[in-house]
């Protein structure tokens, strides 16, 4: 404008150009301004509250990832090839650590909330050093269940280590909450509870993008694979917040209806329950004969491993079963560990993917809800239904699941005796062969027994345990030594559980009654396994076998554990039951899958269509064991007290008064408390079966076992 006296003066061009020059230089001050002022607030109020959120979540994503791959380098080789997926775990982890704002003891509640972030990057760690399935919020609910068999995977100092970690770690906290200062710059909790909800609410909205983009899921169709996918924060919130079954599309009582066009199972009456009532003839004229299931604990055929090498066949009466018999590759629901789960869809014909990620039905809705089960349907044809496993009775709560899915007995370890030992402390399942030749005694009429063995557990030793003595079957092809111990002491255990198999068959050869035998491995052993190193090419398959001492034809097929039983019902020409009549007659279906998934949330779920609105399963009354435990006397000694009687185990403990005695086992039929007691009084005694941690599973108490006895 110098040329111009005034602006009056300016050619109009000039004028427009002049204020165009102006509104640009207003712009870029008022942008500049802004972010001063930002810059300012960031300062002033969010960097010292958000900044170290930022670098907590971070780091400890990167420490996740990195525990849960077993590498730095594969962490690195995710956040390059899922920056998404990082971020979004990284988001995930920071709207935690936003909580920290809540409190003036700043440090310690960003160490407190980084350590929960920590121990679940760690333990995940670990985990998958034992098995190869990522820790779970389900693994949670089976705490008592991982500490009482923590000797098996690991060493005492080893325990003493964590124990004195876990105490320095309280130590430690208590001491930072009482010695760290508080945070200078005071934050409101308008503020703080602002950015909590900012935090919360735009990681929900990036988990929102993600799952439109298809770069996250809430279906896992392979634990371990999700994890590796999605992220560990990402994928153990899911096993959290996703939990039983969904309700399907189209749910309602005429889609439930059509799935059965062609009506429902043989028997069913008119109050449309499920069950047959009447006991079935097979076409022979004889009763049906004993179903007997028997799951194997992590057995397979080792030779379906690739590069192992044998110098003598690991398992010979398996083979010439497969030769003889119906069998078929079985795809379960797991793979190194989950043995509750192969054994619930075997039992229910139920499966557990229609569940939540990582769910064990166990621990979830059959605490409280009884299911349709092969159970029920046999015993609602007369059946005796029995269940067995040489381990703690209250592991995976089988002592109450068992109630809800029809069993009449269960006889755990607890209720056994002569069992011997593996090195690593596991029982061996020769002992099982009694017990189900016991259960079978115990009724006039057929019987259902499923077993649940145990010998074949791992966590397997990555050093020598076996003498030469014990090595039957030489492996070969490992060159690292931990590997070639691990799969040595495996090889050595599948040996002793074949031996098992041969002798359990000869036994039921010889019972004198009609039995249907299906045997098959839980999932694979934790041997780091891959899918390259199995000759099927697939970590979810094991094998089965069906045998009889009558003759079923051999007819081979892959089948799933959720159909299993329902094929073996159909080999003895059995086809009561919703589920199995189900997949007897629909597993070839287009929709089977989307349907069976329709009358899974109907049963334990939704409104019960399938039974008439009505669930016809009541709880069974258990009793623990097949024998009964009798009181026959009670006298003192010297300064000891003898309790005599009959079928006394290792875990039979006198009670007196309602105390436990320290109770030392004699024989099956003598008990010993080193101490002396009023013998004349026998309403004070009583006779426990007690596991682990006290946990009594039985009593048999002395005056009502006398009075029946003189009865």
């Amino acid at each position: 404008m110098g040329k111009y006296l005034n602006r009056s003066e300016m050619p109009a061009a000039e004028k427009t150009m002049s204020a165009d020059l102006t509104k640009k230089h207003k712009k870029a001050r008022g942008i500049q301004r802004a972010a001063q002022a930002v810059r300012r607030f960031y300062k002033g109020h969010l960097d010292f509250a958000l900044t170290p959120c930022i670098l907590w979540a971070l780091g400890l994503n990167l420490f996740i990832e990195t525990a849960g791959r077993g590498s730095f380098i594969q962490c690195l080789h995710y956040m390059i090839g899922s920056p998404f997926t990082f971020f979004l775990n990284t988001c995930i982890i920071f709207a935690t650590m936003t909580l920290a704002l809540l409190f003036r003891r700043r440090t310690f509640a960003y160490c407190f909330i980084g350590g929960v972030w920590f121990a679940l990057g760690a333990v995940n760690g670990i985990i998958l050093t034992f098995r190869m399935t990522p820790f779970t919020v389900s693994d949670l609910a089976l705490l008592e269940n991982g500490l009482s068999i923590l000797p098996n995977y690991m060493s005492m100092f080893q325990i003493v280590l964590v124990i004195v970690a876990v105490i320095a770690l309280v130590a430690g906290y208590t001491l930072l909450f009482r010695f760290a200062k508080k945070t200078e710059k005071k934050t409101s909790l308008k503020f703080a509870v602002c950015m909590i909800l900012i935090a919360c609410i735009g990681t929900v909205g990036l988990t929102g993008a993600a799952m439109k983009k298809g770069w996250i899921s809430t279906y896992f169709n392979n634990l371990g694979y999700a994890y590796l996918d999605y992220g560990v924060p990402y994928c153990f919130l899911n096993t959290w917040l996703n939990k039983g079954i969904h309700m399907p599309l189209g749910y309602s009582e005429e889609r439930i209806v059509s799935i059965f066009d062609e009506g429902l199972p043989l028997g069913v009456d008119e109050a449309n329950d499920a069950i047959a009532v009447t006991n079935v003839i097979s076409s022979s004229g004889k009763s049906q004969p004993n179903v007997l299931i028997l799951q194997l604990e992590s057995f397979i055929d080792p030779t379906l491993i690739k590069g192992m090498t044998f110098d003598r066949d690991p398992v010979p009466n398996f083979r010439k079963l497969k030769e003889t018999c119906s069998t078929g590759y079985l795809t379960v629901p797991a793979v190194g560990a989950g043995t509750a789960n192969t054994e619930f869809e075997v039992l229910t014909g139920m499966r557990v993917r229609s569940f939540g990620p990582g769910e064990y039905p166990y621990k979830t809705v059959l605490k409280e809800k009884t299911c349709e089960s092969t159970a029920y349907t046999l015993k609602k044809l007369g059946y005796g239904t029995h269940a067995i496993h040489n381990h703690r009775g209250v592991f995976y709560g089988r002592n109450e699941v068992f109630s809800n899915l029809g069993f009449d007995t269960f006889t755990s370890v607890e209720y056994m005796n002569n069992v011997t030992r593996t090195p690593k402390n596991w029982a061996r399942d020769d002992v099982l062969t009694d017990e189900i030749l016991s259960a079978m005694k115990s009724t006039e009429g057929p019987d259902f027994v499923f077993t649940v063995s145990v010998e074949g557990h791992g966590k397997y030793p990555t050093e020598p345990v076996l003498t030469e003595e014990d090595i039957r079957v030489h492996v070969g092809g490992l060159e690292n030594k931990e590997d070639y111990y691990a799969a040595l002491y495996y090889v050595y255990l599948m040996e002793e559980m074949d031996e098992f198999i041969g002798n359990l068959t000869d036994a039921l050869e010889q019972c004198g009654e009609d039995v249907v035998l299906v045997m098959y491995g839980d999932h694979l052993p934790v041997l780091n396994l891959t899918e390259e190193n199995m000759k099927t090419g697939n970590l979810y398959q094991t094998e089965y076998v069906i045998w009889s001492n009558f003759g079923l034809k051999k007819i081979d097929q892959d089948l799933s554990a959720f159909q299993l039983s329902a094929e073996v019902l159909s080999r003895i020409g059995l086809h009561n039951g919703t589920l199995t009549w189900y997949h007897q007659t629909h597993k070839d279906d287009g929709d089977y899958l989307e349907n069976l998934n329709l009358l899974l949330y109907d049963m334990l779920y939704g409104e019960q269509y399938i039974y008439g609105q009505k669930n016809p399963f009541e709880p069974t009354n258990l009793r623990m064991g097949i024998e009964d435990i009798k009181i026959k006397d009670i006298f003192c000694f010297g300064e000891d007290t003898y309790v005599v009687g009959e079928n006394f185990t290792p875990y039979s403990k006198v009670s007196f008064e309602g105390d436990l005695k320290d109770t030392i086992f004699v024989n099956s039929k003598t008990l010993k408390v080193p101490e002396t007691l009023d013998s004349g009084d026998l309403s004070k005694f009583a006779v426990c079966q007690v596991g682990k941690y006290k946990a009594v599973l039985s009593t048999t108490n002395a005056v009502i076992q006398t009075l029946e006895d003189v009865e």
